[in-house]
């Protein structure tokens, strides 16, 4: 007799993980992860970029979102099995579901953790959904607890074990797991512990997303196959009762993925053009989506699932012929991007570490209005009119003092102590965080004069004075 286990699993290859497992089913009815995996919110994925808009730059970075979670979910998987006997141990005496519960849970989870992103990700959150005080976190919570919730309780296992007779999935397990913690005194007392050491492969310093969107941001780029040992990073992490530990032997790994995430921000996802295009598309993408969406997505869920980057680009590319002016001037804009036509050229750039206690620094290069305000103050009468824009990119390199890195700890052999990861000696010889603070420029005609007024705003002296 063939072992029946095939009938109920498929594999899916990745290039990142190899075969990624996945629960099915033959029988009429009978609820699995394929379910999930098949449905329209999952498969929409399929139609948004996972880089926003660098697949305009890196042309073999096409990949989704949808590979992402994929590989998200997997990674979830090897991490609760690595994990579950010292969470088990951690949370004494408080029961933990079984193993196999967690599992599903975690997967389920990263599978879903980008349900309610729209078309160019984290722009859209910035550029349309703020507007309503929301991220795509809040509309995913909202998909998982309506929308998805009866398919989640009837998921009965992964491809690793069952869930026990008295287990049921809870959507709104799920839906706290993917949502960023809330600040320190703001969060439900009710959560479970075991639950609330869990969301540290969600939203700590190292997590299921973030390192699988490493690697494959790396690799689809370009960049690295292997960007970072992802095997040792696992291996030497734990949960003791204070949260997701990480055994002072992997504190090498964890700065080197800490640096390689740095490395991709600033070659990557802050690229010179990438920047330059979303310049452009700030000027246009808020007016184009008040006149695809009747308001705010948790209201208009059915027209949010039909809201992808091609549904987007598809309707914007009939624009320049259609009768109503404002569309058709949108229209113009948008021709201009679909044909890599950048109207903004980068004039100077200037890389900013931020250490902690830096007042003016921050209050000046935090907000882009704000040094294009003085940068035009510092260039001679004559240019002070001069067309351009300041970009500033900050990316939070050791991050101090969110609930996200709160949630991550390291052991020391040699005493047995266990402190927040925060005040690790080597990681706290890293910048806090750094800006890459540019101005951009219809020509390249007073790039001199930009970057003298730029380098007398930061103070910088010497021979450093260059268009990078």
């Amino acid at each position: 007799m063939f072992p029946a286990a095939y009938d109920h699993e498929s594999l899916v290859s990745d290039p990142l993980h190899g075969y990624i497992a996945f629960t099915t089913s033959r029988a009429p009815g009978e609820v699995t992860e394929q379910t999930l995996i098949d449905h329209p919110w999952m498969q929409r994925l399929r139609r948004i970029h996972q880089l926003q808009s660098a697949w305009w730059v890196y042309p073999s970075a096409e990949h989704t979102r949808f590979q992402h979670v994929l590989g998200a979910m997997h990674l979830a998987g090897r991490a609760v099995a690595h994990l579950y006997a010292s969470l088990c141990e951690a949370c004494r005496p408080e029961p933990v579901p079984s193993r196999a519960y967690l599992e599903s849970l975690a997967r389920l989870a990263a599978l879903l953790h980008d349900v309610g992103h729209g078309p160019f990700g984290h722009f859209f959150d910035e550029h349309y959904l703020s507007r309503f005080g929301l991220t795509h976190e809040d509309i995913g919570q909202r998909i998982i607890v309506t929308e998805l919730a009866e398919l989640i309780r009837g998921i009965r296992g992964n491809p690793h074990g069952r869930l026990d007779p008295h287990e049921v999935l809870q959507p709104e397990q799920i839906a706290y797991l993917i949502k960023r913690p809330a600040p320190e005194g703001l969060e439900s007392p009710d959560v479970p512990h075991w639950l609330r050491l869990l969301r540290a492969l969600f939203s700590g310093v190292y997590t299921v997303d973030n390192m699988d969107f490493v690697l494959r941001d790396s690799y689809m780029s370009g960049h690295s196959p292997w960007a970072f040992d992802l095997d040792r990073l696992l291996h030497y992490s734990f949960f003791s009762p204070h949260g997701l530990t990480l055994h002072a032997n992997g504190i090498a790994t964890l700065l080197n993925f800490i640096e390689v995430r740095g490395t991709l921000f600033r070659s990557l996802y802050f690229h010179r053009t990438v920047r330059a295009i979303d310049l452009t598309l700030a000027e246009v993408f808020g007016p184009t989506l008040e006149r695809i969406l009747p308001g705010n997505p948790l209201e208009h869920l059915d027209e949010y699932l039909r809201l992808t980057a091609w549904s987007l680009l598809g309707d914007v590319e009939r624009w320049p012929d259609d009768p109503d002016p404002e569309r058709r001037r949108l229209g113009a804009a948008w021709q201009a991007i679909l044909r890599r036509q950048v109207q903004w050229k980068m004039a100077v750039e200037r890389a900013i570490p931020f250490e902690r206690g830096q007042p003016e620094l921050t209050s000046i290069f935090i907000e882009p209005e704000v040094v294009e305000r003085r940068v035009r103050a510092q260039l001679p009468q004559a240019l002070r009119a001069l067309p351009f824009r300041a970009d500033v990119a900050r990316h939070y390199h050791r991050p101090i003092s969110s609930a996200s890195v709160a949630q991550n700890f390291v052991y020391e052999p040699a005493t047995g102590q266990v402190r927040p990861l925060s005040e690790h000696a080597q990681l706290a010889r890293l910048p806090v965080s750094f800006s890459l603070c540019r101005i951009y420029a219809r020509d390249h005609a007073h790039d001199a004069e930009l970057a003298t007024a730029l380098d007398r705003l930061l103070e910088i002296r010497g021979d450093d004075k260059t268009n990078m």
